[in-house]
């Protein structure tokens, strides 16, 4: 569909309406950003009135354009076109303004309202969220369109500041999104000069253009305030197939008004009652009502909105005949969008991966090959270390320039940028992407981490080399806080198995639970099999913790709870503390954030309350554990960093052999 012209009187309103609907919404909450959406509402006028397809009641349409506003401080601009543009989101969330209960918060929060695709606010995030919506729209294309119908035809459009692409996450995810030609990307930097601080100059100084050229992107220059300029950019990026787009925009922060234009006062706080009646005189806008929408706007997007809809059910008509025409790649099209994960998921897979010992990121990758046999949503990659954590799916080809049906990534040396891409694809929908690097680089990865369990997103860690037995490599690659600190962010469910069947019932779960991200962490060395009971039930692992030997004693002299490599270290202290006449349950605890959020009645089964002698035992942090333990608890750990060294050594050397924790124990006791 050809974008009709606007004139130029009505497009001149229409932007002001959106500056006036931002320069309102964050006067009456005394607190917010008004500078950026003033001085962006003429490009977005541009591009939501003639450019941007969706449909307003059906926000999910999956072939619709993504928006995403990364400058989510700007996020009164979002919320100006979302509610002219018909979506569910009344004038009165616009009053509401950064209040309690709203649907329009400070930083646009995915899930508070609708046509709002992603959480932004740290800088960088949504810059590199669009390039992992590029990457999915573009996967799923080569899966499902065909010669009668292009299923998947769309852009990804966004919105970037300054700090957006001062922030390195930006920079890693250009790179990428270049190399990979994601031709559907078309981005809009507000190039306004200022920061908080003051002018760009104070800091950033360097030649965008020739930057994002040379990623391989098409970049174009314009006045972002000039409707036609604004318009014959969009054509030109939308015509560009291989490469992915920058128009930079330059623009004036505060547009219209008289004294706080292109000045960082205009930054992040209001512009004052004084400067607002300024303004609108300015403008030619009415001083009151406030939240001011005329009549010939809301009849412009009304008929904007009513030819996008005609778009939308002619595609819906194309792509009902589709289905008939393609009954598998329907099918295959439902099970991706539907019900992606066989409800049997782990008794296929336990069924599939031997129980012998090896090292869990072994079996992670005989996991892997299983499930991605069963689910064909699931796809992954890694940070450059594939080969170390086994996270290649051996049946499929991986993700390349300008091809894109395989399931691999090679994600380059790019944790920061990794792990926003995942959460940009799976906002996307049809897709559970992976991602894999040592557990020491989680760092790394923490803001988009931290953002996925928010937004309540299923992304999958798989974060190896667990502990310090990574040995000789020594303490720059030995993580001793990461586990502690991933266990604090809430939403994230951290798994750390002991052996092969814990490691697959962790991924089970990974896969069936699709209410939020979830942490594998895995160990490079070798894990034994524990000694379970005839009969154990498997699906004890996703309480969190359970009960792996037990003395027998109605009430034993100690419990001693452990995870992952420790679980065996345990056992074997459990066996020499027998000879010395001490009775000790052994509890594997997985998942501690499991364990806590089950009823009281199984946790005092795994922990009697009776038994006040409880040692927690990881090669971690101890910090997490007292709650566990109780204030007179035991908890052997590693509260320093480690040291270059084979890992018997290291063992040795900081108490973690059988004999050292069996008398520390013992001592303590």
């Amino acid at each position: 569909m050809t974008p009709g012209r606007v004139n130029r009187e009505l497009a001149k309103l229409g932007a002001n309406t959106i500056r006036m609907l931002a320069v309102d919404g964050v006067e009456k909450a005394r607190s917010g950003h008004p500078g950026l959406p003033m001085g962006a509402a003429d490009y977005a006028f541009v591009l939501w009135s003639r450019y941007l397809r969706f449909n307003p009641e059906d926000p999910q349409w999956p072939n619709r354009d993504r928006f995403i506003l990364s400058a989510g401080h700007g996020s009164m601009l979002l919320y100006a076109l979302l509610h002219l543009s018909g979506y569910d989101l009344p004038l009165e969330e616009l009053k509401n303004f950064r209040q309690w209960g709203s649907m329009t918060p400070g930083h646009p929060e995915y899930g508070c309202a609708p046509g709002v695709e992603t959480t932004t606010g740290p800088l960088g995030q949504g810059f590199v969220n669009g390039v992992g919506m590029g990457i999915a729209a573009q996967m799923m294309a080569a899966r499902f369109n065909t010669d009668e119908l292009s299923v998947i035809e769309h852009h990804v459009y966004a919105i970037v500041s300054d700090g957006d692409l001062m922030e390195g996450v930006s920079a890693e995810a250009a790179s990428l999104a270049g190399h990979l030609k994601l031709g559907n990307l078309i981005y809009i930097y507000d190039d306004n000069h200022i920061t908080i601080d003051g002018d760009t100059n104070l800091t950033f100084s360097e030649d965008v253009a020739g930057r994002f050229e040379a990623y391989g992107w098409y970049v174009q220059e314009i006045d972002g305030h000039d409707h036609e300029a604004i318009a014959n950019a969009i054509e030109k990026a939308q015509a560009e197939a291989s490469r992915p787009s920058l128009i930079i925009a330059r623009t004036h922060i505060a547009y219209g008004s008289p004294n706080k234009q292109d000045t960082a006062a205009a930054h992040g706080a209001p512009l004052g009652p004084e400067e607002v009646s300024a303004t609108k005189k300015k403008l030619g806008w009415p001083l009151e009502p406030t939240f001011y929408v005329p009549d010939e706007v809301r009849n412009l997007f009304a008929a904007r909105v009513a030819d996008l809809k005609k778009e939308y059910q002619q595609w819906q008509r194309a792509f009902a005949a589709w289905g008939e025409a393609h009954p598998k790649l329907s099918k295959a099209w439902e099970t991706h969008f539907g019900t992606p994960v066989p409800e049997d998921i782990a008794e296929q897979l336990l069924g599939a991966v031997p129980e012998e010992a090896a090292a869990s990121r072994g079996v992670s990758g005989r996991v892997i090959q299983k499930a991605a046999e069963l689910v064909p949503a699931l796809c992954g990659g890694s940070a450059d270390l594939a080969p170390s954590n086994h996270t290649m799916i051996k049946s499929s080809e991986a993700v390349a320039p300008g091809d894109f049906r395989g399931r691999n990534f090679h994600f380059g040396i790019r944790e920061h940028a990794m792990g926003a891409i995942a959460n940009g694809m799976a906002l996307y929908g049809g897709l559970i992407p992976y991602v894999g690097t040592f557990l020491i680089f989680s760092d790394y990865m923490r803001p988009p981490i931290r953002l996925a369990a928010m937004m309540h997103q299923q992304v999958i860690y798989v974060f190896t080399h667990d502990s310090f037995f990574v040995g000789e490599d020594g303490p720059t690659h030995q993580p001793v806080e990461q586990v502690s600190a991933l266990r604090a962010i809430p939403g994230l469910t951290v798994l750390r198995p002991a052996d092969a069947l814990e490691t697959v019932m962790a991924w089970a779960w990974a896969l069936k639970h699709s209410e939020g991200p979830t942490a594998l962490i895995l160990t490079r060395q070798s894990l034994p099999i524990l000694n379970r009971e005839n009969g154990f039930d498997p699906t004890l692992v996703w309480r969190g913790g359970y009960v792996v030997s037990d003395p027998k004693a109605k009430i034993p002299d100690l419990v001693i709870i452990a995870t992952g490599s420790e679980v065996c270290l345990a056992m074997d202290a459990k066996d020499i503390l027998a000879s010395h006449g001490y009775s000790a349950r052994v509890v594997s605890m997985p998942s501690v954030e499991l364990f806590q959020g089950q009823p009281v009645s199984y946790r005092d089964e795994v922990l009697p309350p009776g038994c006040h002698k409880i040692v927690a035992i990881e090669a971690g942090r101890t910090q997490c554990w007292g709650t566990l333990t109780g204030r007179d608890g035991l908890c052997i750990g590693m509260d320093r960093f480690g040291d270059s060294a084979p890992q018997k050594v290291l063992a040795e050397e900081f108490g973690f052999t059988p004999t050292q924790v069996a008398d520390r124990i013992m001592s303590w006791l």
